[in-house]
């Protein structure tokens, strides 16, 4: 397989020729794997939920899954049929539907004098805008599935007498550093003619010039500039496959190097024996659109109009149809794509990047019509190859079905999550491309350490080498300091008078590696809102992070463990001047961990017990590198950190969220996430086994059944009396960390509660609020929202990764 990802064009030509001679065998409805998520298309959802404040990204269920490669930006389409959410320039978030951007068909059956055109789209355009057009797909006339990277359209209208599944899915594949990074987006219409009479059918794509349109931080595209753009029919042949036909977007340039807004965008499919393509080149995208509509929808073909010019103000977009007809019975395969090539990311303070797709396709940004022409190319490969990668885990029986389906649905942040992946300008191209995720859009950090704890559990699964690049980023920082001082948000609020710190101390691990406005990877550590030098997670979660990485992958990169080892040493020794005789390094009497705003005091079962998991993770790092000192260092004082975290926080039941008096009923749900690490990577018992077990099932019959029966997830803070804790966090749910818990659940041999657990959060996700494809960080008792678009569900791998202790 990886062969043929990069052989050269005439042996892809050959792997397309085979590829075309499979098309009679067309998706059926019935193909889809029964374990992705479904919905009616189009259907609204009642009382779903709103966010908790104002302020917080809101743009309501309309969702979908996304397209795009690793770093490449994305878009998405969502269950109704609208191009709204727009992650194309890296860290920003936009939601506006951009109607020019529409699929459309044409059918009509031998014999019939009728035909019927529609707009794929359960609404309209508000505005007047593209008028002529018919609109408002019935709602509920067909379903959408999602199984990211893919997802499916099925269009069920009585008045359809050809059925039609469009597959949408960019090459997302595990292990693949290459097309995994592709600015692709790969639509392929499968049609089958159920009737007894021949039917035509006509698939029109339609787009809209939006270069240039990626180059502000809003969240809409108000005032966007149109001038300089312009459009172009394309056609090139394909020797003994047909003639590739498209639109190619671009605009003028100030010069020879792109901008960050620069570039080019491309629509394309290929026309053969008995699939013709036609195309409008050019029609303003604001008005009634019947230099469009009109002769497709008269008999499913567009009028070959070249026209082009280059744009004042207006809005440009142009389109494509692709006609064939279906005998009775017969099925047919018609690939389309949407493919861009915008090469420079700059953040705010102006360094620029490049993208890493552009190791494979130059930096120019003139180059989406060769994209599109090899996601054509290699659209049923990239689909069989994803087929490949999901079936073992669709078919593991011993998993819910509704489980599996969440397992891939919660991998969009992959791509979708303000994701980068680039080298700096200027760098050779033998420099490792570096890599973030956004924390989310709301708190846009990137790479958040103690959130990617439980986030980056599927990039060390499938991407290993990206994962390690990120550690490898993060040691870099621990002996560096960054003087500059910053204002301690939280603590100005409590003391009413500024408070500031240094932005990031020698030792210290940082909080993130930067944010979009600023200069990522350069000035790190940003937050304001706490002080994270002398957070209490950080440091051992980093140790803990790299050990894993080293175990997850075979316990053979001792490379990485000895680039990584000073700065693991780093963390620990960091850390150790917060330890006043325990053991344990004590909180601080603020928020000095990932839960930000639930003070902790003295030694807490949360920190103390990372704090632990750490130390053995450094005990076994020191002896796998022949560090005999550090080993037995790290064995002496886990030994002596053990005693105490047992003796002052264990009650018989729990582990108290802490050792101050008015947190000794706590039932925090995440006072085990060290040892589940440790059972994710081997390190054995951080506490005595039959007290991992009573505190898990504590925690489920209280923070999981006594919070909504169950049906939300587990509340982060329980009393033992049955109250929820009287602290804003300590009230939510937060959906990463609950994760996490489960995975405990599951290594413990508790997989009931572990799925029960789990059912919670699918329930407010896919079933009662409408939080698909953006997920959130954490919701209330009312199931509304804080922070979509959070990293941190991606640790739902957690429950298919963490081994059972036996």
């Amino acid at each position: 397989m990886k062969r043929l990802l990069t052989a050269p064009l005439l042996f892809r030509t050959f792997a397309l020729l085979l590829v075309l001679a499979t098309l009679p065998a067309a998706w059926a409805a019935d193909d889809i794997p029964k374990a992705a998520w479904s919905r009616p298309l189009g259907q609204p959802l009642e009382n779903p939920g709103v966010a908790m404040k104002p302020g917080i990204i809101d743009d309501g269920y309309w969702q979908g899954a996304p397209v795009g490669g690793i770093g490449a930006g994305t878009f998405s389409r969502s269950y109704r049929g609208d191009f709204s959410r727009w992650h194309i320039k890296a860290g920003v978030h936009k939601y506006e539907t951009i109607y020019a951007n529409q699929f459309a068909v044409y059918e009509k059956t031998e014999g019939d004098n009728a035909s019927y055109a529609q707009a794929l789209l359960n609404g309209h355009p508000a505005n007047g805008e593209l008028s002529s057009w018919r609109w408002d797909y019935p709602v509920g006339a067909g379903t959408y599935y999602a199984l990211y990277p893919k997802s499916w359209f099925v269009y069920q209208s009585p008045n359809l007498p050809a059925r039609l599944t469009l597959e949408q899915y960019s090459p997302i594949l595990p292990n693949n550093y290459r097309e995994s990074s592709y600015p692709v987006a790969i639509y392929r219409w499968h049609a089958e003619n159920t009737t007894n009479k021949t039917v035509t059918v006509s698939v029109l794509l339609s787009w809209t010039n939006m270069t240039g349109w990626f180059r502000t931080f809003t969240h809409d595209f108000a005032g966007t500039p149109n001038q300089g753009n312009h459009n172009e029919h394309m056609s090139e042949e394909i020797p003994g496959i047909g003639t590739m036909q498209g639109v190619l977007f671009s605009r003028k340039r100030a010069g020879s190097r792109p901008n960050e807004w620069d570039g080019q965008m491309a629509i394309a499919s290929i026309g053969s024996p008995g699939v013709e393509v036609t195309y409008q080149t050019t029609y303003d995208a604001s008005g009634d659109g019947k230099e469009v509509w009109a002769p497709f929808s008269r008999d499913g073909r567009l009028a070959n109009n070249n026209k082009t010019w280059i744009s004042e103000k207006e809005k440009l977009a142009g389109a494509i149809a692709v006609r064939f007809t279906l005998r009775p019975g017969e099925k047919k395969i018609i690939p389309m794509v949407v493919a861009w090539d915008f090469p420079v990311v700059q953040f705010g303070q102006g360094r620029q990047w490049y993208r890493k797709y552009t190791d494979f396709y130059g930096t120019t940004g003139l180059n989406a019509w060769k994209i599109a022409h090899d996601g054509l190319l290699h659209a049923a490969e990239w689909s069989d190859a994803i087929d490949q990668w999901q079936a073992p885990y669709l078919a593991d029986k011993s998993e819910p079905l509704w489980f599996r389906g969440m397992l891939f649905n919660e991998l969009y942040p992959l791509t979708d999550g303000g994701t980068f992946w680039g080298r700096e300008a200027g760098s050779s191209t033998k420099t490792p491309a570096k890599f973030a995720l956004l924390e989310c859009f709301d708190y846009a950090y990137y790479g958040t350490l103690d959130v990617r704890f439980y986030a980056s559990l599927p990039l060390i699964k499938f991407w290993p080498q990206i994962d390690k690049q990120v550690l490898r980023e993060f040691a870099d920082t621990v002996p560096k300091e960054w003087p500059d001082e910053g204002l301690w948000v939280w603590k100005t609020q409590l003391s009413g008078h500024p408070v500031t710190y240094k932005r990031k101390k020698i030792g210290a691990v940082p909080h993130d590696l930067g944010v979009p406005e600023g200069d990522p990877f350069y000035a790190v550590n940003e937050p304001g809102w706490q002080n994270t030098n002398d957070w209490k997670d950080l440091n051992s979660k980093f140790v803990l992070m790299v050990y894993r990485d080293y175990v997850l992958t075979g316990r053979t990169d001792k490379q990485f463990l000895r680039e990584t080892w000073p700065a693991m040493k780093s963390a620990i020794e960091y850390l150790r001047q917060f330890d006043h005789g325990a053991g344990i390094p004590e909180n601080s009497g603020y928020p000095d961990q990932t839960y930000d705003d639930w003070v902790t005091h003295g030694v807490s079962a949360y920190c103390g017990g990372l704090w632990l998991a750490a130390l053995r993770a450094g005990e076994e790092t020191a002896h796998i590198l022949g560090d005999a000192k550090a080993a037995a260092e790290y064995h002496a004082l886990f030994k002596k950190g053990q005693k105490a975290y047992i003796t002052q926080l264990w009650n018989g039941e729990f582990f108290r969220y802490d050792t101050s008096e008015e947190s000794r009923n706590d039932i925090q749900t995440d006072q085990l996430a060290g040892q589940w690490y440790a059972n994710l990577t081997g390190l054995g018992e951080i506490v005595p086994r039959s007290m991992q077990i009573k505190a898990a099932q504590t925690i489920f019959d209280h923070n999981v059944m006594k919070f909504s029966d169950g049906r939300l997830g587990a509340v982060n803070g329980m009393r033992a009396d049955g109250t929820v804790v009287p602290n804003d966090e300590a009230r939510e749910v937060w959906v990463g960390t609950t994760l996490g818990y489960a995975g405990l659940l599951m290594s413990e041999g508790m997989q009931d509660q572990a799925w029960k657990t789990t059912w919670g959060l699918y329930h407010v996700i896919y079933e009662s609020k409408g939080y698909w494809f953006r997920t959130p960080e954490a919701w209330d008792a009312s199931g509304n929202f804080r922070a979509g678009m959070y990293m941190r569900p991606m640790g739902v791998w957690a429950l298919q990764m963490t081994p059972e202790v036996k």
